[in-house]
């Protein structure tokens, strides 16, 4: 799906790590939600209270999911989910453009 129509967008940027990672916030008719946003180069360590899908729109990291002790590399057009109530990290090598879905 390349674009949403029927939305309510929340003017208000989320932004973290010093302007490194903002995003909008897009609410859907049924009351569902996603973040539209971009992370610069870097490393960061973000926490969860739903469960997110992390689409990767364009760009270039490496997650390190809870659990796990290896890096996963994620490329423009793929994803990963992260389970709720729970933090991951990500070392972000290029611009990257992303979608985040939140399951309840």
């Amino acid at each position: 799906m390349s674009e949403f129509k029927g939305v309510t967008i929340v003017k208000k940027a989320n932004v973290y790590s010093d302007g490194k990672v903002t995003s909008r916030t897009v609410i859907f008719p049924d009351g569902s939600r996603k973040t539209l946003g971009i992370m610069l180069p870097g490393e960061y360590e973000f926490g969860t209270e739903a469960k997110e899908i992390m689409e990767i729109l364009a760009g270039h990291l490496e997650v390190l999911l809870p659990g796990e002790s290896d890096w996963k590399k994620i490329v423009g057009g793929e994803s990963f989910e992260v389970p709720a109530n729970s933090k991951f990290k990500l070392k972000i090598a290029t611009l990257t453009d992303y979608c985040c879905s939140y399951i309840n």
